[in-house]
């Protein structure tokens, strides 16, 4: 309780240095700090509510609170007959923002998609070069390997060439990642020797303009009167109170000093509920929270050991303790709404005695070591991963399983995660763009084994099955490929599926239409404050 009061007392002094007049003002308590402001890099919500949500636009996008393409950058596009190419016709007169650091010339045009695209394809771009940075999002996904070349066609017309049919494509264009940056602004960080300010000092399109940040305590915005969607930026200043105490989230809150709350405690959800002043909105998540094994790791490159250790959880506790009512167990890699779902799969039952019987088995009657990391932030997947470690921790103490919990800051904990630092890993997904691809490639595709592949497994005959199913646009061919493949990942044990659970969004009752994302993402434009 005093780290709270004391918490409580360094914010309210903050919210007191940072007071702003205009009426048109809101303040999100988010939950953590991102690791920065250019969403190629990136692949976490946390990074993409404080850029591609607010500063950036895509050349399409998803409606707010929907999973239906909608005309972003581009005004419209069509299709080649044989699917492998792509024309977007460019939006005229959209305008970069102009902040104290950087004033445009002209307005956006297809350069600026072609560098955006150029850098993310070829390693040896200049400003690539400069500043070395990963895209693993687009990586993740093969379109590093199946964009075969982008090409200007005028001042306002690109067309994208792909080796294969990516039945996702437009979808995959609407997700944070493909955020179109400034040509003009990258070159003038180049000139400067600078190029690394494009991740601490962004320039977009989108309805919001980058102010300042604050690590571990406030992102600032305002909003962009020149945004090309009229009538959708309603907000003056936009303000990220990064808050990750859940509790102490609450109680600003309450005391009116945010409009709206990231990820709350599940337990205190009946509370918000009965209060007059705020308003939860509340939707099936689709997301999926899980345990990743690291199948590079000798110990659990063993199928028995990952059987035992998947069979010694006790999800029906971990779900009532930790989820509260708002999670049902997962047995899948996707959840149920997603189409393709493969309804036949089922856990194993919850069986300390045979887990501990096949680890004798495998030569291990006397248990072994490992690492169980934590993440440091609630997510929508994982409302309390440390509470959620210290039941696995326990539930495989009864097998002679002994887990040592680490966790990191979040920026790290994914950067570490990626390069195969842990053991198994708590970590969780939630759908980017309605596609099964999203989930069975970019959390279990050799493509995405050093990005969001955390158990960094690549199995033919699993990969040959996602590929299939990716390179045609016949939906039951494609569900036929998917459900299979969902078989083998269930029978190879890479993850233990935890839970999918409901998202609520607490707010003041003075907010005005907000929409809950399907993809966990946190949108501000059209949203108003009364």
């Amino acid at each position: 309780m005093r780290n709270i009061r004391k918490t409580m007392l360094a914010l309210s002094l903050l919210a007191a240095a940072t007071t702003v007049s205009a009426s048109g003002t809101l303040i999100y308590c988010s939950e953590g700090s991102p690791a920065g402001f250019d969403p190629g890099q990136y692949t976490t919500g946390t990074d993409f509510d404080a850029s591609a949500e607010t500063v950036f636009n895509r050349l399409v996008q998803f409606q707010r609170g929907s999973t239906k393409i909608e005309a972003g950058l581009a005004s419209q596009w069509s299709v080649a007959a044989d699917g492998l190419s792509y024309t977007f016709n460019l939006r005229p007169g959209v305008k970069f923002h102009t902040t104290e650091y950087f004033t445009p010339s002209r307005n956006f045009n297809a350069d600026d998609v072609m560098f955006t695209f150029e850098r993310m394809l070829n390693p040896n771009n200049a400003f690539r070069k400069a500043y070395p940075t990963d895209f693993p999002y687009f990586s993740d996904m093969g379109m590093n390997d199946n964009i075969a070349r982008v090409e200007k066609l005028d001042a306002m017309t690109v067309r994208f060439t792909l080796k294969k049919i990516d039945a996702a494509f437009l979808q995959d264009l609407a997700m944070s990642f493909a955020s179109i940056q400034s040509a003009e602004y990258a070159d003038k960080l180049l000139k400067a020797g600078h190029p690394e300010q494009i991740n601490s000092q962004p320039i977009g399109t989108g309805p919001f303009i980058f102010k300042r940040y604050q690590k571990d305590s406030q992102i600032r915005f305002v909003g962009n009167k020149e945004y090309w969607k009229k009538g959708e930026v309603k907000l003056d200043n936009l303000i990220f109170a990064i808050t990750t105490d859940p509790s102490v989230r609450y109680q600003k809150l309450q005391a009116g000093e945010c409009q709206i709350a990231a990820y709350p405690r599940p337990a205190d959800v009946a509370g918000m509920k009965a209060n007059p002043n705020l308003h939860v909105l509340s939707q099936a998540g689709f997301n999926l929270g899980y345990l990743a094994y690291n199948v590079q790791h000798p110990l659990l490159a063993k199928l028995p050991v990952r059987q035992a250790l998947d069979m010694a959880i006790d999800r029906d506790a971990i779900i009532k303790a930790v989820y509260q009512g708002a999670g049902q167990a997962a047995s899948n890699p996707m959840p149920p709404t997603q189409w393709s779902y493969n309804k036949s799969l089922k856990n194993p039952p919850f069986d300390p005695a045979r887990a501990r019987a096949l680890l004798a088995k495998a030569g291990y009657p006397n248990g072994f070591a490992i690492n169980l990391w934590a993440m440091p932030v609630q997510r929508p997947y994982n409302p309390n991963a440390k509470l959620m470690a210290q039941m696995i921790q326990s539930d495989w103490a009864k097998i002679g399983v002994r887990a040592n919990i680490v966790t990191y800051e979040w920026g790290e904990y994914i950067k570490r995660a990626k390069s195969g630092q842990h053991d198994a890993m708590l970590i969780g997904w939630t759908g980017d763009n309605g596609d099964p691809d999203n989930w069975l490639g970019t959390l279990l595709g050799c493509d995405a084994m050093n990005g969001n592949n955390f158990s960094k497994w690549c199995y033919k005959p699993f990969e040959d099955l996602i590929q299939k199913g990716k390179r045609t646009t016949d939906m039951a061919a494609r569900t036929s490929d998917y459900m299979k493949a969902q078989v083998i990942a269930k029978q190879q044990v890479v993850m233990t599926t935890i839970a999918h659970s409901t998202v609520n969004e607490p707010m003041s009752s003075k907010v005005v239409g907000f929409k809950v994302s399907p993809f966990g993402l946190n949108s501000f434009y059209g949203v108003s404050v009364k």
